[in-house]
């Protein structure tokens, strides 16, 4: 399952880089700026690791063009960034609209056109308003319309500059990690059984009139497309000759939970089930999860353009019976590759199958990858050996995917464009192609070693032969000269393999 190929993605292939408003914006009181849920919870004492808070972050509102010149440096041809809601409408509603918000992002698309570069923006990337919260942010039904009207609002004023927009990031994060474990803004679990499906049924309906809007109002004129994006890691039963192991795989695989009522109508029947058998279990009549009525299943169906996947590893699933009810837990192989976060394990393997999976269950939609990176801590190392490989193998079963599974896939995006807040580790953990310097005021912006190899890879547009001979677009830097660095990075885990990949770049450390 690791064999390398070789070849091209298709010629209009997207290329590009991630981010988003409250990790890399800073400017959290500037310019008529509203607060959010995450100004709020960074401020919390205990909420994040170091204390650290994105009230400056990477200064981006105000170093616009760095970013620009960092862009154009890995050479990519899409950037993906978030709309901070609370900027555009700082009490959430559009009784105040922010003309300086609005006139700092149209600044930005101006310049990211004028640099070839074309925008994906995500109209909402965690970062609610904090009077919203205040009346009950996701679980209250309000929220729905002023979801669409706030859409609403950027369409109109951004829309004639944006051809690919995302309605929301992760809900799955939002949901579980925001409303049940409480790790993430607003910080809420006292209702872990409840409070989690009736935000998720709030987010799918706000995801459905924000698409209409566009749809009914802006498609027409504005020639865009809109989705959702969603994430999952890919499941694999952690003892394949158990059948409880390979169910456990099935449940923990929770991309339906989103997926299935947009693509398919309606939850799936192993949501449904699942939730179900907990809820009864739990001395509850009725399943814990919301019903769509006929008419909102009909309005969600197919309100999508493409399909929004951010991936970034695999796990191993097996069950675990807590008395009255089965839940289902993941673990990790200890042979596989550890990063920066504990959370991921590098799994190339896992990326293949899951496109093949939303191929298969999803009708084979056009399918982006809108995020897929991996971090490093502790001391900084501009050699990041481990980023160069992760994006290898990772590009490559992304390759395979497209050309030996007949994958729909038009576009890849790596996370991150800088070391940015990553949440509740702060800035501990760095997923950046560039590291930022948070001990100058300046906050400048370095190119690690993956941008030379990430750029390679975007010039060639996939994977040269080198039977072909030496490729022009293939000129990343040599990395000939880490190779010890490689094997001190692979030198615990399987037999080292060492290819050469061509006779003027460098060589290739395959894992069998």
């Amino acid at each position: 399952r690791q064999m390398y190929h070789y070849g091209n993605f298709s010629q209009n292939f997207l290329w590009g880089v991630s981010s988003s408003a409250y990790q890399i914006e800073g400017a959290w009181r500037e310019d008529g700026k509203g607060l959010s849920i995450w100004d709020k919870f960074t401020h919390t004492p205990g909420k994040i690791s170091e204390h650290d808070t994105g009230d400056v972050a990477c200064n981006s509102y105000n170093k616009m063009e760095d970013d620009i010149a960092a862009l154009k440096k890995v050479k990519v041809s899409h950037y993906r960034f978030s709309i901070s809601w609370p900027r555009i409408l700082p009490d959430g509603t559009t009784k105040y609209i922010n003309q300086a918000g609005l006139n700092y992002y149209k600044k930005l698309l101006d310049s990211l056109i004028a640099a070839n570069i074309e925008p994906q923006v995500t109209l909402y990337h965690w970062d609610l308003p904090q009077a919203l919260q205040d009346v009950g942010g996701w679980e209250n039904e309000t929220i729905i319309e002023r979801f669409k009207e706030y859409a609403d609002v950027l369409f109109e004023n951004l829309g004639p500059k944006v051809k690919l927009w995302i309605t929301f990031n992760e809900p799955f994060v939002i949901t579980v990690l925001g409303h049940v474990q409480g790790a993430h803004a607003p910080g809420l679990n006292d209702r872990p059984d409840t409070l989690p499906y009736i935000v998720g049924h709030n987010i799918i309906k706000s995801h459905a009139e924000a698409w209409h809007v566009y749809n009914d109002k802006y498609r027409a004129s504005q020639g865009g497309l809109v989705s959702i994006t969603v994430n999952s890691d890919w499941a694999e039963p952690r003892n394949p000759y158990k059948q409880e192991d390979y169910e456990a795989a099935r449940n923990v695989f929770y991309l339906g939970w989103w997926a299935h009522p947009i693509f398919n109508g309606d939850y799936s029947p192993l949501v449904k089930k699942s939730v179900l058998d907990q809820s009864l279990a739990g001395g509850l009549t009725k399943s814990r999860l919301p019903e769509f009525t006929p008419e909102e299943i009909k309005r969600i169906n197919g309100t999508y353009d493409y399909f929004g996947l951010n991936h970034y590893c695999s796990v191993l699933a097996f069950p675990v019976d807590f008395g009255t009810t089965q839940h289902f837990e993941a673990d990790s192989d200890r042979t596989w590759l550890e990063t920066g976060s504990v959370w991921l394990r590098m799994t190339p393997f896992g990326l293949r199958r899951l496109l093949k999976f939303i191929k298969d269950e999803y009708r084979n939609p056009p399918i982006i990858i809108t995020e897929n990176g991996v971090s490093e801590n502790g001391p900084v190392d501009l050699n990041d050996v481990h980023r160069k490989y992760y994006y290898e193998k990772y590009i490559n079963q992304v390759l395979k995917a497209y050309l030996l599974d007949d994958v729909n896939i038009i576009g890849y995006t790596a996370w991150s464009l800088l070391d940015n807040l990553e949440w509740g580790v702060g800035y501990t953990e760095r997923f950046g192609l560039f590291y930022v310097n948070r001990t100058d005021p300046d906050l400048p912006r370095t190119p690690k070693a993956s941008v030379s190899y990430y750029s390679s890879i975007i010039s060639c547009n996939g994977f040269p032969d080198p039977a072909s001979g030496p490729q022009e677009c293939w000129n990343p830097t040599p990395t000939i000269r880490l190779i010890a660095a490689h094997f001190r990075f692979l030198r615990q885990h399987w037999d080292i393999v060492i290819n050469w990949m061509s006779p003027e770049s460098e060589y290739i450390i395959q894992l069998q």
